[in-house]
């Protein structure tokens, strides 16, 4: 076990192949993720309102509904795309 250890010890990650990650980049790869799937969630969402909305025949909670959802989704991802804007600037000045 001493010798394995040694030569763990020895080894240069970079040398094997190994890629060295920082905290920054992690953290950013995971929020852009966590965006990537908020922005997919809204897009569907705003899908999903607008065939409600064509298919409300005029009823009026089913039209308020349906716009009320593709505000709200909007909005969402309105917000999204400020928290992506936001965190890459403060990432990067860091």
């Amino acid at each position: 076990m001493s010798m394995l250890t040694y030569f763990a010890a020895k080894v240069d990650p970079g040398q094997v192949g190994v890629p060295t990650v920082s905290a920054d980049n992690v953290l950013s790869g995971v929020l852009n993720t966590v965006y990537f799937a908020a922005g997919i969630a809204a897009v569907i969402v705003i899908i999903i309102c607008g065939i409600l909305y064509a298919v409300s025949q005029g009823d009026a909670s089913k039209v308020k509904r349906a716009k009320d959802g593709i505000l709200y989704s909007v909005v969402g991802l309105v917000v999204v795309m400020m928290a992506f804007v936001i965190t890459n600037f403060v990432i990067g000045r860091f």
